[in-house]
C-alpha cells in the first residue's frame, strides 16, 4: 500500500515525517506537525480530515489546496490528487 502523502514542498517537513526530527522547523512545531502528517498519511479521502486541526479549503489563488493549523500563523498546506496529499508544505500564510 502506498503512502497517502505523495510529495512534499518543504524539506524540513519531509525530514520530520521520515525521521521524526528536523532542524528546519522549530521544535515547538514538531508535535502538532507530526500529528497532522500522521492524519494525512492515513487519509483515503478529504472527508477523513474534516475534524483535524481546523482543516479547511483555501480560497482565491490557493483554491484547490487545503490547510491545517499547527500553531499561531503556521499551517501545513497541501493539495489532494488521486486520494493522496501532494505538495505538502509548512508555511505562515497570513
Amino acid at each position: 500500500m502506498a503512502l497517502a502523502i505523495a510529495t512534499f514542498r518543504h524539506k524540513g517537513l519531509q525530514e520530520l515525517f521520515v525521521s521524526g526530527r528536523t532542524a528546519r522547523i522549530g521544535a515547538g512545531h514538531h508535535k502538532p506537525s507530526i500529528l497532522i502528517l500522521d492524519h494525512l498519511d492515513a487519509a483515503t479521502d478529504l472527508a477523513d480530515l474534516r475534524n483535524v486541526r481546523k482543516f479547511h479549503a483555501l480560497m482565491g489563488r490557493e483554491a484547490g489546496r487545503y490547510s491545517m493549523w499547527v500553531s499561531g500563523n503556521y499551517r501545513i498546506t497541501f493539495g489532494w490528487r488521486d486520494g493522496r496529499a501532494v505538495d505538502v508544505d509548512f508555511e505562515d500564510y497570513h
